[in-house]
């Protein structure tokens, strides 16, 4: 069974950065992809960042502000989150698919989330 562990969530000011991590019990080159969603309250789950091999894909909300990225030997990817903005606050999930893009919206494994929360 896989697991994907997720940290690095907090309480920041707006125009300040966190990193989350996914630790994932499997090797991350077996997944076909990995990326981070997000939803915020009262709000249906959305897209952040996907990556497949060194190919990386953003959600236009986020583009030239977070960075994905994947560390093989720690079977992790972490997102940068750079220049926050209230809303951005939200829960974020890691997720990762064997075959699908997650461009999909969908996924095969899922983490538990972590929290976000961006202040003005």
């Amino acid at each position: 069974q896989v697991q994907l562990v997720e940290s690095g969530g907090g309480l920041v000011q707006a125009g300040g950065s966190l990193r989350l991590s996914c630790a994932a019990s499997r090797r991350t080159f077996s997944f076909y992809q990995m990326g981070w969603f997000r939803q915020a309250p009262g709000k249906t789950r959305e897209f952040v960042a996907a990556i497949s091999g060194s190919s990386t894909y953003y959600a236009d909300s986020v583009k030239g502000r977070f960075t994905i990225s994947r560390d093989n030997v720690e079977n992790t990817i972490y997102l940068q989150m750079n220049s926050l903005k209230p809303e951005d606050t939200a829960v974020y999930y890691c997720a990762a698919d064997q075959s699908r893009s997650l461009l999909s919206n969908r996924a095969g494994y899922w983490g538990q989330g972590t929290q976000v929360t961006v202040s003005s």
